[in-house]
């Protein structure tokens, strides 16, 4: 059965409109909160925020959900999403919430969910809480009613984990390193983390103001990032996203090194070391062919999902992996946590930079990729894909490119868009093809 609310990563939606509304996020709370209500112990959940201005109306509203049915909240302030999966386990608590809408702009929001355990909700679960949300949820008694109470060391928990996964025998001293964390969730503990390690840090990004988060800065927009670490000379850069899940790398010339670099570069270390786990590692539809063409060199394997950070890590848990993500930056790595990271994965990074002891452009460029284009289609409404001529357009597409590239078309989990990609040899034929099917799904949408 198709969700009515959630999407590939929880709810998300533009606020005060669509899923994104103040009764939305009580309903949500409610019914997340009854579904978790299980065995007779006092129920918590951990309520984390990225810095949108909507994050407090949103908070107060979960907050009024879930302590309605009897389930006591904790709230941590603006934090990464994975700091909040990482507390809702350590703190014991029965589930998670992180506000964030990760990259978008600040007039969005989003709600992601996990699990006693930090990992994000099955299906299963999803689906009992959709039910929540549309029928009936039975209030607790008024004796029974929840507290809220606002953790003030949550940051600096967060912070000390982070350390712990950076190898003891290195540090980042004399490393300068430009931290761009988009005005977002790790404005405070990402650059506090690299600086306690030893490094020279530049921070930006770092002065939210509830509106300006993902505006010109984080992974999606890297030029701010590009041109402070080439005008200050230093050694990396690093971009995170609204909610710090996601990691982009520039190197010291100002290229931009993006996920499935970062994981090849992971992966080869790890594999060396003898910690690397399932022989390879795994990664969406939408990685680039030389990377498992790099992987295979080494007699590493690479095994592909579908789009969405939540399908790489079923099969990462399914198969033993311990390596995996998205191109897009979103690096799950398991010995360490439930979901991507982009403050662990940027400690590995370095890692690995450290002990080349040479330049990031050398350590981080482990294949050269083929052409690849990726353009997105805004729709309103309909089924633009099922169009007739779309489809012969398509089917054209694929014709061309069969023995010489591959093709990938398909609709996002979490914005009204058709993502065209295309990936091959010749790189005007690349183009050639994304442009025809961008156009004909223009002509339908």
């Amino acid at each position: 059965m198709a969700r009515k609310y959630f999407g590939t990563d929880g709810i998300r939606g533009l606020t005060n409109a669509d899923k994104m509304t103040a009764e939305m996020a009580m309903k949500v709370g409610m019914a997340a909160g009854k579904h978790f209500l299980r065995g007779d112990h006092r129920h918590r959940v951990v309520i984390g925020k990225d810095t949108r201005l909507s994050g407090y109306m949103l908070e107060s509203a979960l907050v009024a959900g879930f302590t309605s049915v009897g389930m006591d909240v904790v709230l941590l302030g603006p934090m990464p999403t994975p700091a909040v999966a990482m507390l809702t386990a350590s703190m014991r608590a029965d589930m998670g919430v992180m506000l964030s809408a990760s990259h978008n702009p600040f007039f969005d929001n989003g709600i992601k969910l996990f699990g006693p355990d930090g990992y994000k909700l099955s299906d299963a679960d999803e689906a009992a809480i959709e039910e929540g949300i549309d029928g009936h949820v039975d209030l607790a008694p008024a004796a029974d009613i929840g507290r809220a109470r606002r953790v003030d060391d949550a940051k600096g928990r967060y912070i000390h984990f982070a350390k712990t996964t950076f190898p003891h025998d290195l540090t980042l001293d004399g490393l300068k390193i430009v931290v761009d964390c988009a005005n977002g969730a790790a404005y405070q503990v990402a650059p506090a983390a690299l600086w306690e390690l030893g490094a020279d840090v530049i921070a930006i990004g770092v002065t939210p103001n509830g509106r300006n988060i993902n505006d010109q800065v984080g992974s999606t927009a890297p030029l701010t990032l590009r041109e402070t670490v080439v005008a200050s000379g230093a050694h990396i850069g690093i971009a995170l996203d609204g909610d710090a899940d996601r990691l982009i790398v520039v190197d010291e010339t100002g290229q931009i090194v993006d996920g499935d670099q970062l994981m090849a570069t992971i992966a080869s270390g790890w594999a060396r070391q003898g910690r690397l786990r399932g022989g390879g590692l795994v990664a969406t539809v939408m990685s680039n062919l030389g990377l498992e063409r790099h992987l295979a060199a080494q007699g590493l394997g690479l095994v592909r999902t579908a789009v969405g950070d939540r399908y790489v890590l079923e099969k990462m848990r399914a198969s033993g992996y311990n390596v995996g993500g998205e191109q897009s930056g979103h690096i799950i790595l398991s010995d360490y946590a439930t979901t991507g990271d982009g403050l662990v994965a940027a400690l590995q990074v370095l890692a690995e930079v450290v002990r080349a002891g040479a330049p990031a452009s050398e350590v981080l460029r482990r294949f050269e990729p083929l052409p690849q284009l990726l353009k997105n289609v805004r729709f309103s409404g309909g089924q633009p894909l099922e169009n007739a001529t779309v489809k012969s357009v398509i089917a054209s597409a694929e014709a061309e490119l069969t023995g010489k590239g591959r093709l990938l078309i398909r609709k996002s989990g979490t914005e009204p868009l058709i993502r065209v990609m295309a990936e091959g040899e010749d790189e005007k034929q690349v183009e050639t093809v994304v442009d025809r099917i961008v156009e004909a799904v223009k002509a339908a949408a």
